[in-house]
């Protein structure tokens, strides 16, 4: 019977079904025994409604981190057709592709998995997270609250 290696043990991302690692491989920090940080980012929607042409900055991943997944929890629902995207300014999708999100004050996941999976996880620069709004606007009440967790080398 065979043992396969995660990516992670392994030090191989593109073969499946690894059987050992290379001599001397050792798992990444930032994946492997890391520390799990979150970053936080809550939005009071007020009567002045942020509509498709803005963004909510969330905040800003550091460089070396490895996107874990992150938590949206609104207290009223963002509409039937507001879509909320979640990434940086060059790949607004990066995190969440952009959908509805209608259920309140339920935490729900989210993570793509080419971030979450990404076989050189680790970001080379900080990056800044936006969320984009897309096809309507926001409600004009309510708070919105986006959770990122990602880990970095003890």
């Amino acid at each position: 019977m065979a043992t396969y290696l995660s990516a992670e043990l392994s030090g191989v991302n593109a073969t499946a079904n690894q059987t050992s690692a290379a001599t001397g491989y050792k798992p990444r920090a930032t994946v492997y025994g890391a520390r799990v940080k979150r970053l936080r980012a809550t939005f009071t929607l007020g009567s002045t409604a942020v509509t498709t042409s803005d963004v909510l900055q969330v905040g800003n991943l550091p460089a070396g981190a490895t996107f874990a997944f992150g938590i949206i929890t609104a207290s009223a629902t963002m509409g039937a057709s507001a879509t909320l995207a979640i990434g940086n300014a060059s790949s607004t999708g990066k995190y969440r592709a952009a959908a509805t999100f209608t259920s309140a004050d339920t935490p729900t996941l989210f993570g793509l998995t080419a971030a979450v999976g990404a076989a050189d996880p680790a970001l080379s620069a900080e990056e800044t997270v936006i969320v984009t709004i897309g096809t309507a606007s926001l409600p004009t009440s309510g708070t919105l609250v986006i959770d990122l967790y990602y880990s970095m080398p003890n």
